[in-house]
C-alpha cells in the first residue's frame, strides 16, 4: 500500500502520538510507584449518573464501601493541547492537595474518602459518557467524598428567594461555614474559592465546605500568592487587583456570602466583570446592606469585606461575633411579598 506524504495529516499523528505516550507513560508511573494512604480501590467504586459538569471534569453520584459518595473525575491534557510536562504539574498538584484534604476532620468540611491517580479500574456507565468519548481519559484523576443530599447553599438561597430565610438560620449557616474556615485557617489552609456554590447541605441542613479544586496551603511570604483566583463578586481587591494575598481574601469572600444569605439575593446582578473589578478596588463598591438588617449582623459584613486585608477579623474572631447575636427576636430579611412596606432599601443604608 502505497501513501501519498501530502495526503498525511502530520499534526493529527502528533496529537495521537502524545496520548499514546502519555498513556504509556501513566501506566509506567502507576506501576512503578507505592501506593497513598488516601488513595482507594477503584474496583469498589460503583458510579451511578452524573451530578455537574466542571470546568476540570465532570462529578458523579456513586457507593463506595456501602456509603453514598460524591466522585470528581478530573479530566487534564486529554484536548492535545494540553503536553505532558503541564500535565504532570497538575497532577503533582493535585497530590498535594489531597494529602493536605485527606488529613482535614471537621464536621462542617466535607469528609474526604478518598482519591486516585489513575482510572484503569474506574467503571462509569455508557450513558453518562461525553458524545463520541468511548473511553475514560488516561491521565485523570478522581476525588471521593461525602455525598450530601441538601445540595448547594446557592440553590437552597435561590428557592428562598422570595420568602427569604428566618434569622437564625441565617446565622446557623454563616456559623457553620464561619467554623469550617476558622478550622481550615487554622491548619494553615486559603480555600481562595467562597462562594455559595461551594458550600454543600446536608439532610440536617448543616453547611459544609466544599471544592478543595483552588485550595492551597498557605504560603509563608504573602508575595508567593498571587493571581486571580476565585469568582466575580466574592473576589477581594487585592486578589482583583493582582496584589499578594493570604488567608484574608477568604474573610472577605465570607463577608460576601453572609450578605447573600441574609438577602437571598446575587451581588452585583448587573454588572460586567469588568465594571465590577474596577468598581470593587477603586470605588469600594461592596452590596448594599438593607436597612431591615440588625446592626450586629451588619458590622460583621462591613468589617469582613474591609478593604484593608490588614483590618479584617479572623475567622475565629467572626465566630465569635456571630455565637453573640440574639436570634430570639427575629432580624431577618423581609418577605418579597412584604417588601413595599418595609423600606429595606431605602436611601438611608445601613442600621
Amino acid at each position: 500500500m502505497i501513501f501519498r506524504a501530502d495526503k498525511i495529516d502530520l499534526k493529527s499523528l502528533d496529537v495521537q502520538l502524545e496520548k499514546h505516550l502519555s498513556r504509556v507513560w501513566s501506566m509506567n508511573i502507576e506501576t512503578q510507584r507505592p501506593r497513598e494512604e488516601w488513595e482507594i480501590d477503584l474496583s469498589k467504586l460503583d458510579i451511578r449518573h452524573v451530578i455537574a459538569h466542571g470546568t476540570y471534569g465532570t462529578v458523579y453520584r456513586g457507593v463506595y464501601d456501602n456509603q453514598d459518595v460524591a466522585v470528581k473525575l478530573l479530566d487534564w491534557g486529554e484536548d492535545g493541547i494540553a503536553r505532558t510536562a503541564e500535565t504532570i504539574a497538575l497532577r503533582a498538584s493535585f497530590r498535594q492537595e489531597v494529602a493536605v484534604w485527606h488529613k482535614l476532620d471537621h464536621p462542617n468540611v466535607t469528609k474526604f474518602v478518598g482519591a486516585s491517580m489513575g482510572t484503569s479500574n474506574l467503571q462509569i456507565p455508557a450513558k453518562d459518557m461525553f458524545d463520541g468519548q468511548t473511553s475514560i481519559p488516561s491521565r485523570a484523576c478522581c476525588v471521593v467524598v461525602e455525598y450530601l443530599p441538601g445540595g448547594t447553599l446557592k440553590q437552597y438561597l435561590i428557592r428562598n428567594r422570595r420568602k427569604k430565610l428566618a434569622f437564625k438560620i441565617v446565622i446557623q449557616l454563616a456559623l457553620d461555614l464561619a467554623r469550617g474556615l476558622s478550622y481550615l485557617h487554622s491548619k494553615k489552609i486559603v480555600h481562595r474559592d467562597v462562594k455559595t456554590e461551594n458550600m454543600l447541605l446536608d439532610a440536617h441542613r448543616t453547611l459544609k465546605i466544599a471544592d478543595f479544586g483552588v485550595a492551597r496551603v498557605e504560603a509563608q511570604n504573602p508575595r508567593d500568592m498571587t493571581g486571580e483566583t476565585g469568582t466575580l463578586g466574592y473576589m477581594a481587591p487585592e486578589v482583583l487587583d493582582g496584589k499578594p494575598y493570604n488567608r484574608s481574601c477568604d474573610v472577605y469572600s465570607f463577608g460576601i456570602c453572609l450578605w447573600e444569605t441574609y438577602c437571598c439575593d446575587m451581588p452585583y446582578p448587573n454588572l460586567s466583570f469588568a465594571e465590577v473589578s474596577s468598581a470593587v478596588v477603586r470605588q469600594n463598591l461592596r452590596p448594599e446592606i438593607p436597612r431591615c438588617c440588625p446592626s450586629s449582623l451588619a458590622t460583621i459584613m462591613r468589617k469582613c469585606w474591609d478593604a484593608n486585608a490588614e483590618k479584617r477579623p479572623e475567622m475565629a474572631e467572626v465566630v465569635r461575633m456571630l455565637e453573640k447575636i440574639d436570634t430570639s427576636k427575629g432580624g431577618g430579611m423581609i418577605p418579597d411579598d412584604r417588601a413595599p412596606s418595609c423600606f429595606c432599601f431605602a436611601l438611608v443604608r445601613g442600621p
